[in-house]
């Protein structure tokens, strides 16, 4: 169950979680701003916690967009609030070990690199993108 009262989410329609966990999604730009708004109203605290108490936290896409020093701080402060305590899911296009490239300093890109891999599954995915293969064969449009 999505708590929205607590979080900017945006929530998959086909990829709802259907069982009775707490669950957070966020696309980085979400992540960033309630990261901005906690420290704007200093309840910094009371949102991590608010974090702290899900089962999941769904970080998807982040680098697609550029990732600047204040909002790589945010990120680390919520990584850091969860780690072993909150299961998180980070979706991107680069690599694990490329994440000094999109978090900047290197110094903050190695902590959040320790706390997301320390205990982690990490899954890669390798091939073409799947939409570009069906947009590109005629499978996946519908018709307006």
């Amino acid at each position: 169950m999505c708590r929205e009262e607590y979080f900017p989410l945006q929530t998959p329609d086909a990829t709802t979680i259907l069982t009775e966990r707490e669950v957070a999604w966020f696309t980085p730009e979400a992540l960033f701003s309630y990261v901005d708004l906690a420290k704007a109203t200093d309840t910094m605290v009371n949102s991590m916690l608010k974090l702290m108490r899900l089962d999941l936290v769904v970080l998807d896409d982040l680098g697609i967009l550029p990732v600047g020093p204040s909002d790589s701080e945010s990120l680390y402060r919520v990584v850091n609030a969860c780690y072993e305590k909150t299961s998180m899911i980070v979706t991107s296009n680069y690599s694990i070990a490329s994440f000094d490239e999109i978090i900047t300093p290197r110094s903050l890109a190695a902590a959040l690199v320790d706390r997301l891999a320390h205990h982690a599954h990490l899954v890669e995915t390798k091939g073409d993108s799947i939409r570009l293969t069906q947009a590109l064969s005629g499978r996946g449009v519908v018709p307006l």
